[in-house]
């Protein structure tokens, strides 16, 4: 993704700094960027954040592998979030939001294009799913998971307890107002793929995408929460 509109943060124990480098590399000068920790992106409607309080939520409970996200970040982030999307968002105002924090705490923000999955299959979406299960070991977030659905009930890996991204807190707290029942599955991935679970429908929910039914196995409840999220979307382009 084309960095633009770039804001650049970094702190340590005694200060915070932070700039505004517009078309600057990451790598160029003081404003170098460390191996990359964390990496969020986030969809964007008509220049604003649907989701903001949400993957906020989910930034502060992110790590590295040498510290949590600090609260110092999060407001940051918060703050920054519509200066960026100011600067940034004119070109790709239904673009994605890009924060990237290195091993060291260094973060930068910035605004790129939006590009649809070319690929919708389940094997596809598991194969995506089974990434952010790899990157929530090392953070302690996926941004994308697999969902189920199979007789009224919707399946996902994890647990009640876990911390969710913000697109799938967005869908549980959904399926919490309609009624309908969560089910919580060890190695989901493992037994769709080894078709040692049964189920009616499959989709993914991402930061990214929003709701993605399967092209393979789509159904009712997949449509219902991917219509409820473009229509967040619609709202935000009417305001």
């Amino acid at each position: 993704m084309p960095f633009d509109g770039l804001w650049v943060h970094w702190m340590n124990e005694h200060s915070i700094k932070e700039v505004s480098v517009p078309d600057a590399d990451l790598n160029d000068g003081e404003f170098m960027l460390g191996k990359p920790a964390i990496v969020c992106r986030w969809r964007l409607s008509n220049k604003t954040l649907p989701l903001e309080n949400r993957h906020l939520r989910a930034l502060g409970a992110r790590h590295t592998r040498t510290r949590r996200v600090q609260k110092e970040l999060v407001a940051w982030a918060k703050q920054h979030i519509e200066w960026t999307l100011g600067d940034g968002a004119a070109a790709n105002p239904d673009g994605v939001l890009m924060m990237i924090v290195d091993t060291e705490g260094r973060a930068a923000m910035s605004v790129g294009p939006y590009e649809e999955l070319e690929d919708t299959r389940l094997a596809a979406l598991c194969a995506r799913a089974d990434l952010a299960r790899r990157e929530a070991e090392e953070v302690g977030v996926a941004p994308e998971a697999l969902w189920l659905a199979s007789e009224g009930t919707l399946i996902r890996e994890g647990t009640p307890g876990m911390v969710p991204a913000g697109a799938v807190s967005l869908v549980t707290d959904l399926a919490k107002t309609m009624g309908i029942h969560i089910r919580y599955v060890d190695e989901l991935l493992e037994k769709v793929q080894g078709r040692r679970i049964d189920f009616d429908e499959a989709f993914l929910v991402s930061d990214e995408h929003g709701v993605v039914p399967a092209s393979d196995f789509p159904g009712p409840e997949g449509r219902r929460f991917s219509e409820g999220y473009e229509r967040l979307l619609e709202r935000a382009k009417k305001k």
